[in-house]
């Protein structure tokens, strides 16, 4: 697929894989909001319907925008950041509710500002990784699969609730620690 380089920023601010990257955005509060005022098991699945359209749209933004010859740079920079806010709202909402999350939440932190800034640090050298690598891809599966769980089961018994954790620091670890060669490799290029 072309990227459209060409297109002005106002035509590509009104893709539509771009409004659902918008919409995404606009849905991170609610999902926070939902999830942290919950009095209720149905208010947790509310919050978890919720994650479920995110999910559903950041699924379809990326089909249209390949179908549709729709990707654009501001769409390559909206798509992650969505990702990330979503993916942090997630975990800052679990952390709330189970405190054995706090080391999952401090390696999120790690391992994301550690991609943003080498991220950074690669763009103003005119380079950029082209894309997600496939255990970037498959950490972030798991992250949602495992936190809409616990999103939807909200009284999982504490064994469940941390192999659960647990699943989601192994694949966290495992992605960070793949993506440093591939940040030196791309340094040296």
């Amino acid at each position: 697929m072309q990227i459209k380089h060409d297109v002005p920023l106002r035509k590509q601010l009104f893709t539509i894989p771009n409004l659902l990257g918008y919409l995404r955005i606009i849905l991170v509060p609610v999902i926070v909001w939902r999830y942290v005022t919950a009095d209720s098991v149905s208010d947790y699945y509310v919050a978890a319907l919720i994650v479920v359209i995110s999910g559903i749209s950041d699924l379809f933004d990326g089909m249209i925008a390949r179908r549709f010859n729709q990707i654009t740079q501001l769409g390559k920079a909206l798509d992650p950041i969505a990702d990330k806010l979503t993916q942090a709202a997630m975990v800052l909402c679990l952390t709330i509710r189970y405190r054995q999350m706090i080391p999952m939440l401090i390696l999120f932190v790690v391992k994301e500002g550690f991609m943003g800034i080498m991220g950074a640090v690669m763009l103003r050298k005119g380079k950029m990784l082209d894309g997600a690598m496939w255990y970037g891809k498959v950490c972030t599966a798991v992250l949602y699969l495992v936190m809409f769980v616990l999103f939807l089961f909200p009284e999982l018994p504490e064994l469940a609730v941390n192999i659960c954790i647990g699943i989601c620091v192994c694949f966290m670890l495992l992605s960070f620690v793949l993506y440093i060669p591939r940040f030196i490799k791309l340094n040296k290029e």
